[in-house]
């Protein structure tokens, strides 16, 4: 996936917004004033998303381990290696994973990756903050 392709899906997502406090690089990505997404194209296209904690173990696992059972959001089985796939560069390793965007991760996978992301933060959003977004969830 290209930076252009990248960033019209994650600007999909309602209320996303697009802003740059660090500079030029990187990208991030917001929701209700909270980040779902990070992405820097120097020098490799990377992405950081939070994932649950248990899935982004799993994915980080499938890298070491070429026989590893994953799980895809939508709680189907695939079996596959994800060695792009290393915990959040300067965030918090539980919840946050960065992904090298590369032939090894799929367009399909990655767009369910960044839904993820956009869900969990979305719900810990305050619910007057997602009234105001018009997402009442």
């Amino acid at each position: 996936m290209k930076l252009a392709t990248l960033r019209k899906l994650l600007l999909s997502h309602p209320g996303a917004v697009e802003d740059h406090p660090f500079g030029a690089e990187p990208h991030v990505y917001k929701v209700g004033g909270r980040m779902f997404a990070l992405v820097s194209a120097d020098p490799r296209l990377t992405i950081t998303l939070k994932l649950e904690p248990w899935h982004g173990q799993l994915l980080r696992d499938a890298g070491e381990n070429r026989n590893a059972v994953l799980l895809t959001c939508h709680g189907a089985a695939e079996t596959g290696q994800h060695p792009s796939v290393r915990p959040g560069y300067h965030m918090n390793k539980e919840h946050w994973n960065t992904i090298t965007i590369d032939r090894h991760v799929l367009d399909e996978e990655l767009a369910d990756w960044i839904d993820e992301s956009y869900r969990l933060v979305i719900a810990g959003l305050p619910r007057v903050r997602r009234q105001a977004l018009g997402l009442g969830i």
